[in-house]
């Protein structure tokens, strides 16, 4: 009876007919194909039907399958359902958190988290790596990914954790000296530092109420693949860019960039936690989320 009840049979099943494979299935949950495999078979042994049919081109359930399958997904969301109502409350974070970020995200926001993170759980150890580069939670063996800008792959969970905007700067003395610039297309004529991490970095979408968008293609008189680095070239007075609002607060508010064109607005990103999917997540993880949560929070308020 015991091994008609193992719940991890079902999460093996399930999440085979969710992903359409053995192999997806294994990646999906961290573990070989076949064990995935040897789980299923052995779920099939004990149940005496035939769960899923299998080809050289395709994986389908059969009717028994379907009817099992439909059963087992409501089992499982309420064992997670119950696993985390109690885990929120009695479960406390332990290990290592492994985890990506953005380099200038991560530097000004994370990294300040992280400190916190620590103090509050001080057994926890943190791995951290700050890239502007996309890494792949899963393959790569991370609790989890932060992400600046817009999500592209849907193959991971996510939850949003806040947004930022986007601001055109320069110096004020580089600012003086463009100080005619008055439209989105005036910003083409401007020496423009390129961060060449960006998707499109240069090509500019300005939106304003009342005016239709404008798309801006502009040349760069510096380019660099790394965001500080830009960064750096512009509070040197080398030119203008663009930057997130997270990264600009201090040098905004004591003067040493200005916004060029603030009556134009550029697209505002979204910031994620990304995932490998799992169906339960460790505290560790679930804790250092609520923390990043608090500190959007807490900019939003005082933006």
């Amino acid at each position: 009876m015991s091994d008609l009840l193992n719940l991890n049979r079902l999460i093996f099943f399930t999440t085979v007919v969710e992903s359409g494979s053995f192999t997806a299935a294994g990646e999906r949950l961290g573990v070989a194909k076949a064990v995935v495999s040897h789980h299923v078979a052995r779920l099939e042994e004990e149940l005496g039907v035939t769960l899923l049919s299998r080809t050289t081109r395709r994986l389908a359930t059969t009717e028994e399958g379907r009817i099992f399958y439909d059963r087992c997904a409501v089992i499982l969301r309420e064992a997670e359902a119950a696993y985390g109502e109690m885990s929120h409350h009695t479960s406390e974070p332990s290990g290592t958190l492994t985890l990506t970020a953005p380099l200038d995200y991560g530097a000004v926001i994370v990294a300040p988290v992280i400190t916190a993170y620590l103090a509050r759980y001080p057994t926890m150890k943190v791995d951290l790596v700050f890239d502007d580069t996309v890494i792949d939670p899963a393959t790569q063996q991370l609790d989890l990914a932060i992400r600046a800008g817009w999500l592209t792959d849907t193959s991971h969970q996510s939850r949003r954790l806040g947004a930022f905007e986007q601001y055109l700067v320069a110096t004020p003395s580089v600012a003086e000296r463009f100080s005619s610039l008055q439209t989105p297309a005036d910003a083409a004529n401007l020496p423009w530092i390129e961060n060449s991490v960006l998707r499109h970095p240069l090509r500019w979408m300005f939106s304003r109420d009342g005016f239709p968008p404008e798309m801006v293609e502009v040349s760069s008189a510096i380019r660099t693949d790394k965001t500080p680095a830009a960064y750096a070239c512009v509070l040197a007075g080398a030119g203008v860019s663009v930057f997130p609002d997270y990264m600009l607060g201090k040098d905004l508010a004591q003067g040493r960039l200005v916004r060029l064109l603030p009556d134009w607005s550029l697209p505002a990103g979204g910031l994620h936690a990304v995932f490998p999917v799992a169906r339960f997540r460790p505290a560790k993880v679930r804790r250092f989320v609520e923390m990043m949560l608090s500190a959007e929070r807490k900019r939003a308020l005082e933006a």
